[in-house]
């Protein structure tokens, strides 16, 4: 009996050291994600919507995962660039993007090569969606959606977007295969000159971001007719929907997404869909998008994938519909 507690006890106390000092080395030879800085790429320049939301987010996630959050500003060709990067980045957690789906569902199809698709990649959440605005110069006197497009229908108008391939350029075709106005696409190059083009009276009009068009608005130099989201924006809530407008089918949002390279573990996938859906939901997140603009969304995983897959099949009819090129 004395041999067989002596025997008990001994083979209790090794138990004992191996919660002790075992348990550390064998957390670090399974450290758990994330256990060193994770970079978030940004297709777009530094200061822009994109890049705020990306460091918005970044900010979060720091708090979130006791982890330090960088991001990288990676620019150039529509956002293929930093796609590109990703594309053949490690699949493990440590480089993601956030940025705007046009990069994936646009311009495959406007591009011969060079071109990152939704299926190259592991969506890991839509976080965000923002709508355009439809607006003219004041001086043209044009204060609804309805009068312009009849107008429109009659003479044509130079209307202006952020670039070749842009959504403002999408938008625009859109507006003219839909309803036969006459458009004449003048690309610049960004949302800024623009905005300096209408308000200059350079173009007629445009279909840009809100917030760089607010302030000529407020002024009484743009005349806002109608915005291309679901919802009226929170940044100028008389201006009606182009669904309230009467024109349901001329709906255009920019869905902000979060990618990462193909063969995420899921395990690591979980742990990030998880840190973004909670930052979605964070008062001060949602305060920081509806001051850019944004409505917070929360479609993550495949829920997320194919929204962007059924965007890419919409915009590749359209833009083979309109024909439009990248000159």
């Amino acid at each position: 009996m004395r041999m067989l507690l002596h025997t008990q006890y001994r083979r209790l106390g090794r138990f004992c050291l191996t919660l002790l000092f075992g348990a550390p080395f064998l957390s670090l030879a399974h450290a758990a994600y994330p256990d060193r800085p994770i970079t978030i790429i940004n297709p777009f320049p530094a200061g822009g919507p994109s890049d705020l939301v990306a460091r918005t987010l970044a900010a979060h996630l720091s708090e979130n995962l006791k982890q330090t959050v960088l991001v990288d500003n990676r620019t150039g060709a529509g956002g293929s660039i930093a796609a590109e990067y990703l594309a053949k980045s490690a699949a493990d957690g440590y480089t993601l993007l956030v940025g705007i789906d046009s990069t994936f569902t646009i311009n495959p199809h406007i591009y011969t090569q060079g071109f990152t698709q939704v299926s190259d990649l592991d969506t890991l959440a839509v976080v965000g969606s923002s709508g355009m605005l439809i607006g003219v110069n004041a001086d043209l006197g044009i204060k609804t959606l309805p009068n312009f497009l009849s107008e429109a229908g009659n003479r044509e108008f130079n209307f202006a977007s952020g670039g070749n391939g842009s959504p403002g350029h999408l938008s625009m075709a859109q507006i003219a295969q839909a309803t036969g106005a006459r458009l004449n696409h003048v690309p610049y190059k960004g949302n800024a000159p623009a905005v300096l083009a209408i308000i200059s009276g350079h173009v007629q009009g445009g279909t840009l971001a809100k917030p760089g068009m607010l302030p000529h608005v407020k002024s009484g130099k743009i005349s806002a007719l109608a915005v291309t989201s679901r919802q009226r924006s929170p940044l100028l809530p008389t201006v009606p929907t182009v669904g309230e407008a009467g024109f349901d089918q001329l709906g255009f949002e920019v869905l902000y997404v979060v990618m990462a390279p193909k063969g995420l573990p899921s395990s690591v996938s979980t742990v990030l869909r998880r840190a973004f859906a909670d930052a979605v939901k964070d008062p001060g997140v949602v305060q920081r998008f509806q001051q850019l603009d944004l409505q917070p969304e929360t479609l993550s995983g495949e829920t997320a994938r194919v929204r962007l897959e059924e965007q890419a099949e919409r915009y590749g009819r359209l833009v083979n519909a309109a024909g439009v090129t990248v000159n």
